[in-house]
């Protein structure tokens, strides 16, 4: 961990947190989820850089250490894709290696769609490919499936807003690394799904989780609840 080096980008009037380790000649770029951040990625990033690589995650705006949007509500997929060839551009990468786990799969798709001359070969885990549209959950899954729920305006902030970021981040860890989707009744919010004495996951640690709480407490929730929940 204490050979993960930080920088900032400056992306128009936003600067966005980058961290990065390795020098070899091919270069990794991690993309997160929710409610992940660059932090997500040290184990992959040591383990490429002890292989040769050289490995970059980025904090999308708004998440983790990057400065949010000055429009929270009003951020895209799209300002993704602009950050992302903004912070190549910035640390002068021509080509590169694309890795994204859960929503972060969605940007390495349509950047490497958008612009394959600066893609070596992507990487995805847990989200295929899927053409953009509008969503078709609805078709598919009840009202109460947490993503249709938090895509409701206001009702998913109203639900975080109960608890501290550490609590929040701690209650998605644990929905999410269960093998049930995370559904709630009619009149029930899907923070409530977890009992405050459930136990974390193995894998998840008390460090990591004030690692998370810590960075959430600073970004707060409203970039997040918009990409990929947007509304």
């Amino acid at each position: 961990m204490d050979k993960i080096q930080h920088k900032f980008v400056n992306v128009g009037a936003l600067k966005l947190h980058i961290a990065e380790i390795g020098n070899g000649p091919n270069v990794a770029v991690f993309l997160h989820g929710f409610p992940e951040i660059w932090y997500s990625w040290r184990h992959q990033m040591i383990a490429l850089a002890g292989a040769g690589f050289r490995a970059i995650a980025p904090d999308y705006r708004g998440y983790g250490l990057s400065d949010p949007p000055p429009e929270p509500e009003k951020t895209t997929f799209s300002h993704l894709l602009d950050d992302l060839l903004a912070i190549l551009d910035a640390l002068s990468l021509s080509k590169v290696f694309l890795v994204g786990k859960d929503f972060g799969a969605s940007p390495a798709y349509l950047f490497s769609i958008l612009h394959p001359e600066r893609v070596i070969g992507v990487i995805t885990l847990g989200v295929p490919y899927a053409p953009p549209g509008p969503s078709m959950l609805h078709k598919y899954l009840p009202e109460g499936f947490y993503m249709l729920r938090w895509k409701e305006p206001g009702r998913a902030e109203a639900d975080f807003g109960r608890f501290d970021a550490k609590t929040v981040v701690r209650k998605v860890y644990i929905l999410f690394s269960r093998s049930e989707l995370p559904i709630a009744n009619e009149n029930q919010e899907i923070m409530d799904l977890v009992e405050p004495d459930t136990p974390l996951p193995s894998w998840f640690t008390e460090e990591d989780l004030s690692t998370y709480g810590a960075l959430y407490e600073k970004s707060g929730f409203r970039t997040a609840l918009q990409v990929p929940y947007s509304r």
